[in-house]
C-alpha cells in the first residue's frame, strides 16, 4: 500500500462529480494495525489533531494541578474553538488568573468563526483580539507552563524549553523521530509524523489508565474532551456533534488540511486519517464512516448522517446531490 485511496465521493445528477482521497489507520492496544487504507507510513503534519499531545506536558508535570486547572480548561487546551462567548469568556478568565493580558499570546488575532460573536464585533466596530484565535486555549496552556517555570516569553520558538518538552513528548507517543516541523496557523511548531504514528499515539490515549503519572494525565485530557465537546469545537461543529453522538465512546479532534483523529477508550482503538487534498468536509465524512464501521457511532443517528452522508443543497435550498463514503470505507 502506497497510494491514497478513494475515501469520499460527491454525486450530482446521478453522476460521480468529485472524489477525495486519503490515508487512514486504526491501531489497537498492542500498537498493531487493525485496519488501514492507503499508506499508513505517509508523512504529514497532524496540525491541530496533535493538541492533546501538546497539552500533555502541562498535565503530566503537575503544573495543571499547581494552577488548579479545571476540566473545562483542559478541554480548551486541546481546542480549536470558534471564538464564541463560551470560549473567549473562559480564555479571558484564564489569562486573568495568570495575571497576564492578551498581548502575551504569540498567536495572532482572528475573526471568530462563531457567527454571533463575529457579528457582535462588527456591529460594535471592534477588531478581533488574540483571545479570539481558535488556538487561544492551547496558548493559555503554553503560557501556564511558561509562567510556572519562569521561562522566556517567546514560547513558540522551536528552541524554547516548552517546545523542546512538547517535541520530546510527541516523539515518545508517535514512536518516531519527527523528520521536521512547520509553523502552524497559531505560530507554534507542528511536528511531522506518519499517519501510523498518530494512530499509535491515539491508541495510547485510548488505552491509558491511572496506573502511571502519564496515563493519569492522558485520561484527564481524554475525559475533558469528551465531557466538554462544545469547548473543544463549538455547538455547530463536527467534533462536538460526533463526540455527543458517541456518548462517551470517543474523543475526536480535527486538524487543518484534512487531518482527523479519534480516541476510542471503550474499544481501546486509536484512529488517524489524512485527506490528501486537505478538504475538511472529506475528513469529517471519512472519520464518521470509520467510526460507524467500528460500531462507535450509529449511522442512522441524524447528527451522524449529517456528516457521513449529507445532502448537498444550493442557495435556493434545492438538493443537488450528496456526499458519501467510498466503498472502501462503507
Amino acid at each position: 500500500m502506497s497510494d491514497p485511496v478513494d475515501f469520499v465521493e460527491i454525486w450530482r445528477g446521478g453522476m460521480l462529480e468529485s472524489v477525495h482521497r486519503g490515508h487512514a489507520v486504526v491501531i489497537d492496544q498492542a500498537g498493531e494495525i487493525v485496519h488501514a487504507w492507503g499508506n499508513p507510513k505517509a508523512v504529514t503534519y497532524p496540525r491541530s489533531s496533535a493538541k492533546m499531545l501538546q497539552a500533555l506536558p502541562m498535565v503530566e508535570s503537575g503544573i495543571a494541578d499547581r494552577f488548579g486547572l479545571t476540566g473545562e480548561q483542559l478541554a480548551l487546551s486541546c481546542a480549536s474553538h470558534s471564538g464564541a462567548a463560551i470560549h473567549t469568556d473562559r480564555v479571558q478568565r484564564w489569562l486573568k488568573d495568570l495575571d497576564i493580558g492578551d498581548a502575551a499570546f504569540q498567536c495572532g488575532p482572528q475573526w471568530p468563526a462563531d457567527v454571533p460573536a463575529r457579528d457582535r464585533l462588527i456591529k460594535s466596530e471592534a477588531k478581533p483580539c488574540k483571545y479570539h484565535n481558535n488556538c487561544s486555549g492551547k496558548h493559555c496552556g503554553f503560557l501556564t507552563m511558561t509562567k510556572a517555570n519562569n521561562w522566556a516569553s517567546d514560547y513558540v520558538d522551536s528552541h524554547h524549553p516548552l517546545q523542546v518538552a512538547i517535541k520530546q513528548t510527541f516523539e515518545e507517543l508517535v514512536e518516531e523521530t519527527s523528520p521536521g516541523w512547520g509553523i502552524d496557523g497559531c505560530s507554534a511548531p507542528n511536528h511531522a509524523c506518519s499517519v501510523l504514528g498518530m494512530g499509535r499515539a491515539m491508541a495510547t490515549y485510548a488505552n491509558a489508565d491511572d496506573s502511571t503519572i502519564r496515563g493519569a494525565a492522558i485520561v484527564r485530557l481524554r475525559n475533558a474532551m469528551m465531557t466538554y465537546p462544545e469547548l473543544v469545537a463549538n455547538e455547530d461543529r463536527a467534533c462536538t456533534h460526533l463526540m455527543r453522538a458517541a456518548k462517551g465512546k470517543a474523543a475526536v479532534k480535527t486538524g487543518a488540511e484534512g487531518f482527523f483523529i479519534a480516541i476510542l477508550p471503550e474499544v481501546k482503538l486509536g484512529v488517524a486519517l489524512k485527506i490528501v487534498d486537505g478538504a475538511t468536509r472529506a475528513a469529517e465524512c471519512a472519520m464518521t464512516a470509520i467510526l460507524c464501521k467500528l460500531g462507535v457511532l450509529d449511522a442512522n443517528d441524524p447528527s451522524v448522517a449529517a456528516y457521513r452522508n449529507p445532502n448537498l443543497k444550493n442557495f435556493a435550498g434545492l438538493i443537488t446531490g450528496d456526499m458519501r463514503p467510498s466503498t472502501a470505507l462503507a
